[in-house]
C-alpha cells in the first residue's frame, strides 16, 4: 500500500550552542524517513550573546527578543533547502517543529524559556510552526524535559531486546526501553558542554576532536570526586538539567588553579562517561544494547571509555537502527510537531514527572 508522504520539519539548536540542525522527515509510516538534513552553524558573536543570556544582565528582556528574531531568521534559512526538496516532491510541509534555544530551564520554579520567535518563523517560511514544547508539561507538574524519550518509545522499542538510547549533546540524557515496563528517561549530567567550554578556553578550538587532547591528560581522582559531589548526581529521576547548573562557573569553583588543563579535560570526559554508565547501572536494570546519538557519539575516546565501563552491553550509534545519530533530536521534534497537529499527547509522565499526559506545543498557523 502506497502512503502519500506526510512531511514535517524538525529544528533543534541545543545546549552546545553550535548551530541549528534541520531535518525534513516523512512521517507517513511507523519508521520516520529523513529526506533531507541541513546544519547551519551559529557565528561566534551569536553564540556569545546566547551564552550571556543564561545569566541575568542589563536589558535582558530586550536582548532576548532581538536575538529571538535573529534566531527566527537563521531557522528560516536552515529550512530553505528542505522546502526546496519538499517542492521537488510536490508535497507540502505540514508543520515545522521548532524547539527554540533554551536560555533558562527552571522547572522547579515552573518555567522553561526557549527563544526563537515562532510567529516570525511562520511568517518567513509560510509554514505552520509548532513551538514551546516544554511549558505545558511543566504546568502539569513535570520537568518539561527530556521530551525525546517519547519518540524513542514510539520508534526504537524492541520486543525482545532491552535497549537504552543515550543522547550526548551539551547535556547527556538517556531513554530506558525495558521489555515489560514503561519507558523512563532523564538527564544524566553534562555531556559535551563543560569539555567544549574548557577546550575553547585552553586551546581556542570549539571542541576536543575525538577526545585527543583529553586523552593526553590523566584523570584527577580528587577533582572527579568533587565534581560528583554535586547533589544533581544523587537526585533520583525524574530530573533534568542544563547550563543553569553545569557551567564554567560551576567547574571553576571546583578547581584549585594548579591543575594541568589536559588533566582537567580528561577528568571532564570521565565525569561524562561515568555519569552515563552509573545512570544506566542504577536506573535501567538488565540492559543488553546501548545506542548513542548526539555530537558526543563522534568522540572516539568517549565511545571507547563508555564501552569499557559498560562491558555487559553492546554499544553502537543509532545509525545502525536507521536513525541518523546527528539528527535524532531534530527528527524527534518533527515527530513531536506531528503529535501536536494531531492533538495527541506526547509527554511521558514517567519521564518528566508530569501528573498526566498532555498535548504539547503551541501552534502558529500560517
Amino acid at each position: 500500500m502506497h502512503h502519500p508522504p506526510e512531511l514535517y520539519v524538525g529544528l533543534m539548536s541545543g545546549t552546545s550552542l553550535d548551530g541549528v540542525d534541520a531535518a525534513l522527515v516523512d512521517l507517513s509510516r511507523p519508521e520516520p524517513e529523513l529526506l533531507k538534513k541541513n546544519f547551519l552553524p551559529f557565528d561566534s558573536s551569536l553564540k556569545d550573546k546566547l551564552l550571556a543570556l543564561h545569566l541575568s544582565g542589563p536589558d535582558e528582556l530586550h536582548r532576548t527578543q532581538i536575538i529571538g528574531n535573529q534566531l527566527a531568521s537563521i531557522y528560516a534559512a536552515a529550512v530553505e533547502p528542505l522546502y526546496t526538496q519538499a517542492k521537488s516532491l510536490n508535497t507540502v510541509i505540514k508543520a515545522i517543529g521548532c524547539h527554540g534555544q533554551t536560555i533558562r530551564h527552571c522547572p522547579q520554579q515552573g518555567y522553561s524559556i526557549q527563544i526563537g520567535n515562532a510567529a516570525l518563523l511562520a511568517e518567513l517560511t509560510g509554514i505552520t510552526v509548532v513551538s514551546d514544547f516544554r511549558n505545558r508539561d511543566i504546568a502539569a507538574g513535570g520537568q518539561g524535559a527530556p521530551l525525546v524519550p517519547a519518540f524513542h518509545d514510539e520508534v526504537l522499542r524492541h520486543t525482545d531486546k532491552h535497549r537504552v538510547i543515550v543522547n550526548i549533546g551539551g547535556i547527556s540524557n538517556l531513554t530506558n526501553l525495558p521489555l515489560l515496563d514503561d519507558t523512563t528517561g532523564f538527564d544524566c549530567g553534562p555531556g559535551n558542554l563543560l569539555m567544549d567550554a574548557w577546550c575553547v578556553k585552553h586551546t581556542g578550538k570549539p571542541y576536543d576532536e575525538n577526545g585527543a587532547w583529553g586523552s593526553s591528560g590523566t584523570v584527577l581522582p580528587a577533582l572527579l570526586a568533587q565534581l560528583f559531589e554535586d547533589p544533581y548526581y544523587t537526585t533520583p529521576p525524574p530530573k533534568s538539567t542544563g547550563r543553569d547548573l553545569f557551567n564554567m562557573g560551576w567547574l571553576l569553583s571546583k578547581l584549585t588553579g594548579k591543575e594541568t588543563p589536559a588533566d582537567v579535560q580528561a577528568t571532564l570526559l570521565e565525569l561524562t562517561c561515568k555519569s552515563i554508565a552509573l545512570s544506566i547501572q542504577l536506573h535501567c536494570g538488565d540492559v543488553t544494547e546501548v545506542y548513542l546519538c548526539g555530537g558526543g557519539a563522534h568522540n572516539q575516546a568517549l565511545y571507547n571509555r563508555l564501552a569499557a565501563l559498560l562491558t555487559h552491553c553492546s554499544i553502537q550509534t543509532t545509525d545502525v537502527l536507521g536513525i541518523d545519530s546527528d539528527y535524532m533530536e531534530a527528527i524527534a521534534f518533527a515527530w513531536l510537531a506531528q503529535q501536536t497537529m494531531l492533538g495527541k499527547p506526547s509527554n511521558l509522565p514517567k519521564v518528566t514527572g508530569a501528573k498526566h499526559p498532555c498535548v504539547l506545543g503551541t501552534i502558529h498557523p500560517v
